[in-house]
């Protein structure tokens, strides 16, 4: 489902950019954009499908959360990447918290061989982002700075979508898809909104921002959609979570105003 998913994103955002007069990357440029469709969407995505198979949502989205963590200490221990500050690290723990107590009646602990390999899926997801995050905020600044954000994220979601249908196809998955009115409907939804939009979205912030302030959508991601459910679907919306909100707000902005350390 999340090949199918990138794979109609992908061509989807290519015929748009063929269709605005852009031009796609050529074959030059594909080995790093195949790069970056495994790590970001191959590991990344493919990752956290693979985990919620067996970790409660709960749980998975305070695993994701720790992405932050991932991809500002990965990029402070790499040559030209911005130095940690203790403000900074004060907001990403405090984000992080945040996170935890958004999510805290869903978070259930179990063991068994498949829950762990859920949270070390989950691990594994956030790890490959980082590194693909990093790796396209690098290229972004380099001899690729010209090429049309649109066009990356289309070539980015072909080549992950490539690779996750491979490990579909290594697992078997193959014959256990099945679509129901619902999963249909959910899947047009990722496809538009999760995918050409909200996809392309972050590929531009990766090209304009600091990593440490893109790394933040893992903290706003789970309060919109709580907000989103208490709008949407008349879900319950007490007053843990308006405090959660505020704390995952002030770790942001302590984020967004801790610099980096020049010391």
């Amino acid at each position: 489902m999340a090949g199918i998913r990138y794979s109609i994103a992908g061509t989807l955002l290519a015929a748009i950019v063929v269709a605005r007069g852009n031009r796609l990357p050529g074959p030059r440029a594909w080995p790093s954009l195949a790069v970056l469709g495994v790590l970001l969407l191959g590991f990344g995505n493919g990752g956290v499908v693979w985990a919620e198979q067996t970790v409660p949502s709960g749980l998975t989205a305070v695993l994701v959360a720790t992405s932050p963590f991932w991809m500002v200490g990965l990029d402070a221990l790499l040559p030209g990447g911005a130095r940690l500050s203790a403000r900074r690290t004060a907001g990403l723990v405090v984000g992080f918290l945040g996170i935890v107590l958004l999510v805290l009646p869903e978070i259930q602990l179990e063991g068994g061989r498949g829950f762990l390999g859920g949270v070390a899926a989950a691990q594994l997801a956030c790890i490959g982002w980082a590194i693909g995050s990093i790796y396209a905020r690098r290229r972004g600044h380099g001899a690729a700075a010209q090429e049309s954000v649109l066009a990356t994220a289309a070539f980015e979601m072909l080549f992950g979508s490539a690779a996750l249908f491979g490990a579909a196809f290594v697992h078997r998955e193959y014959s256990h898809v099945a679509f129901t009115a619902r999963s249909a409907g959910a899947l047009a939804y990722l496809i538009v909104f999760g995918a050409v939009i909200a996809f392309s979205a972050y590929a531009y912030a990766l090209k304009h921002l600091p990593v440490a302030t893109v790394s933040l959508y893992a903290y706003v991601n789970p309060v919109i959609a709580v907000a989103l459910g208490t709008v949407a679907l008349d879900e319950p919306f007490n007053l843990r979570m308006l405090v959660a909100a505020g704390v995952v707000l002030a770790g942001m902005a302590l984020v967004r105003g801790g610099g980096a350390d020049t010391g």
